[in-house]
C-alpha cells in the first residue's frame, strides 16, 4: 500500500460498516476515524466514523443528525458529496464520495509551495464550493489545508458543517480541539458567533498557505496562534503579487469588510489570465498530479476476491509503462528524421486488481501554452488494454485502405493525395462503448475492445484512445486534416481528455495505425437526469491520410 495514501487496518478497526466492507485508513482527526470502502457496484467511498465519546453525548448526535441532512443537500462540482450515513446507531457515520487526491496539507508538504496560477484555481473552486455549502445553509467551520482534497479536475471540499455538531458538547472544555486554531477566523478565535464570512477568512488563510508553504499567522502554541489571529496582521512576506490584495481582503479582521464569495471568484478572475480559471486539465504542477496517479487509486478490501474482467462493461487491463530502460514510444515518420520501433504489446496484459473511483491516467496531458501548469497525471479508471483488434487480428482494417497501403510502401511519406473526408454527425458514444474509425458507417461498439476511441467513466468521464495517437486541440483552435496531420502534442497512452474540460466545440485530432485521421468535435453530453452517460460528437474521417505503422 503505498506510503502516505492509505493506512493499513489494525485490530481497532472494524472489517466493515453497515455492509461497506474496509478497505484501507484513510485517516483520523479530533472527530473519528475515516475508511476506505466501495458501494456495491465498486465505487470507491469515504466513510468517517464519529468517536464513541461524541456518540455519547446526546447534544452531538441531535446536531450531527441535523448538520448531516443539511450537508446532503450540498450539490456541487467542488464539494464531496454525501450519499450515506446512519446518525442513529451506536456509532454514528457519514459516506462521501471519494477523491483520488491529496489534501493540500499532504501536497504542499510533499512538494512545496504551488504556482500562483494553481493556487487561483484552487481559490476559486473553494469559493464555488463555499457557495454550495452556504446555499443548503450551513457554514463549513473547519475549512483548511487538510480538508481541501487536490483532485485531477479540481479541487474538493471536505467535511463541510461537521465541525458544528461538537460545538455545543461538553467535550469541547475537556481537551477535544474542535477546528484548527491557525485557519480559524477571529470570530471563531474569540468564541463570537460564526457565519459565511468566517469561511471567507479561512479561504484566505487556505491560499495563503497553499502559495507561501506556511499559515499565515505562523505556527506555534495554541493560545499564540489564536491571539496572532485576533490581535496582528498576517504575515504574507513572499506572496505573489497577484494574489496579494485577494488574501488581504480575506483575511480582514471585521467580517462585513471581507469579500462575499461571488467578489472572490471576480478577484480570482481579474488576477488571472481568462482562460486559465477554464482549464481544470492543467491546473496542478506535474508533481502533484504524478503523485496523485501513483499513491491514490483505492484498494480493494483485504480479503476481497480479484475481481474477473466482466463483459458489460469490460474491464481495462493496464498496458506496461514506459521507462527510461525502455525504447520510447516512436514518432510518425513525417515529424522525425527517424523511426523507433514501438514496444511490442503482451497478447495478454494483466487485469487491474484496484478499482479507482473513475480513470487513472499516468502521462502528460498536453496541449497547454508552454510555461503553463502541466496536469501530468490524471487519475480516474483504468488503463487501456494492449494486443489484438476486436476480429482478433494485429489491427487489421477493412474498406478503403489503398492509400493507406500505399503510404506505408512509400517509406511512410505522405502520398500528397487529399483523401475525401466521411462526415459523422451526432454520434452517440455511451460509456463502455467504442469508435471503431475505420467503419462505416461509424456506430458505438460494445464488444470488449477498445480501439479507436472510447469513453471511460468513474467520478469523471474521459474520452481516451488505444492504438491512437489523440490530440487535444486548444481552446477555439478550429481542426482540419492539414492541423491534424501536422499535430504532435500527442497524449501519451492512457491519456485522455476530461469531459469536464470540454465546452461545445472543443476539438481532437485522432490518428490511428491504420492510416486514418479523425477530427472529433465535442458537442455535449447527457444531462444530469439522463440514466445513462454518454458525449455527442461530430466525427470526420479521412481515410489513408497518414503512414501506417
Amino acid at each position: 500500500m503505498p506510503a502516505g495514501a492509505f493506512q493499513p487496518l489494525t485490530e481497532d478497526d472494524p472489517e466493515a460498516i453497515a455492509g461497506y466492507r474496509i478497505a484501507a485508513r484513510l485517516g483520523a482527526g479530533g472527530m473519528g476515524k475515516v475508511y476506505l470502502s466501495h458501494t456495491p457496484g465498486g465505487r470507491p467511498v469515504a466513510i468517517k466514523v464519529i468517536r464513541p465519546e461524541f456518540a455519547e453525548d446526546p447534544e452531538f448526535r441531535r446536531r450531527f443528525a441535523q448538520e448531516v441532512r443539511a450537508a446532503e443537500r450540498v450539490q456541487g462540482l467542488y464539494t464531496a458529496p454525501v450519499i450515506d450515513s446512519d446518525t442513529d446507531g451506536p456509532q454514528p457515520w457519514l459516506a462521501t464520495a471519494y477523491v483520488l487526491g491529496p489534501t493540500l496539507a499532504a501536497a504542499v508538504a510533499e512538494h512545496g509551495p504551488l504556482p500562483a496560477a494553481t493556487v487561483l484555481l484552487l481559490t476559486a473552486g473553494v469559493a464555488e464550493a463555499l457557495q454550495a455549502v452556504h446555499g443548503a445553509g450551513i457554514v463549513h467551520r473547519d475549512l483548511k489545508p487538510s480538508n481541501v482534497l487536490l483532485a485531477a479536475d479540481g479541487p474538493r471540499v471536505i467535511d463541510f458543517g461537521i465541525a458544528r455538531a461538537a460545538d455545543t458538547t461538553a467535550l469541547t472544555g475537556s481537551g477535544v480541539t474542535v477546528g484548527t486554531p491557525a485557519f480559524m477566523s477571529p470570530e471563531q478565535a474569540a468564541g463570537r458567533a460564526v457565519g459565511p464570512q468566517s469561511d471567507v477568512f479561512a479561504l484566505g488563510q487556505v491560499a495563503a498557505f497553499a502559495a507561501l508553504g506556511r499559515p499565515a499567522h505562523g505556527d506555534g502554541p495554541s493560545h499564540a496562534v489564536l491571539y496572532r489571529i485576533v490581535h496582528e496582521e498576517a504575515d504574507l512576506t513572499g506572496l505573489p503579487a497577484g494574489l496579494t490584495g485577494l488574501v488581504r481582503r480575506c483575511l480582514a479582521k471585521n467580517p462585513d469588510e471581507r469579500p462575499s464569495l461571488g467578489e472572490v471568484l471576480a478577484l480570482c478572475n481579474a488576477a488571472s489570465d481568462a482562460t486559465q480559471l477554464r482549464r481544470p486539465e492543467c491546473w496542478l504542477p506535474g508533481a502533484v498530479t504524478t503523485g496523485i496517479a501513483h499513491r491514490y487509486a483505492a484498494p480493494v478490501p483485504a480479503g476481497a476476491a480479484e475481481p474477473t474482467p466482466p463483459q458489460h462493461p469490460p474491464t481495462v487491463p493496464a498496458r506496461p509503462r514506459y521507462t527510461p530502460t525502455q525504447q520510447a514510444r516512436p514518432v510518425r515518420p513525417e515529424y522525425a528524421p527517424t523511426q523507433t520501433a514501438q514496444p511490442a504489446q503482451p497478447a495478454h496484459a494483466p487485469t487491474q486488481s484496484i478499482r479507482p473511483a473513475g480513470r487513472r491516467r499516468t502521462g502528460l496531458v498536453l496541449g497547454c501554452a508552454a510555461g503553463a501548469l502541466l496536469l501530468a497525471a490524471g487519475v480516474f479508471g483504468y488503463l487501456d488494454t494492449g494486443g489484438a483488434s476486436a476480429d482478433g487480428g494485429e489491427g487489421k482494417e477493412t474498406g478503403g485502405s489503398a492509400a493507406a497501403t500505399a503510404s506505408a510502401g512509400s517509406g511512410g511519406q505522405k502520398t500528397g493525395s487529399t483523401p475525401a473526408p466521411e462526415v459523422h454527425k451526432n454520434v452517440d458514444l455511451t460509456a463502455g462503448y467504442h469508435l471503431k474509425l475505420g467503419e462505416q458507417p461509424l456506430a458505438p461498439r460494445h464488444d470488449g475492445s477498445f480501439e479507436d476511441i472510447y469513453l471511460t467513466c468513474g467520478n469523471t468521464c474521459f474520452l481516451d484512445s488505444y492504438n491512437t495517437d489523440l490530440a487535444l486541440l486548444d481552446q477555439g483552435e478550429q481542426g482540419s486534416l492539414d492541423v491534424c496531420r501536422h499535430e504532435t502534442r500527442f497524449l501519451r497512452q492512457g491519456d485522455g481528455a476530461a469531459v469536464s474540460s470540454l465546452s461545445k466545440g472543443r476539438q481532437l485530432c485522432a490518428t490511428t495505425q491504420d492510416g486514418i485521421i479523425a477530427l472529433v468535435t465535442f458537442e455535449g453530453q447527457a444531462p444530469s437526469s439522463s440514466a445513462s452517460r454518454y458525449v455527442t460528437l461530430d466525427v470526420t474521417v479521412w481515410r489513408g491520410a497518414a503512414p501506417t505503422s
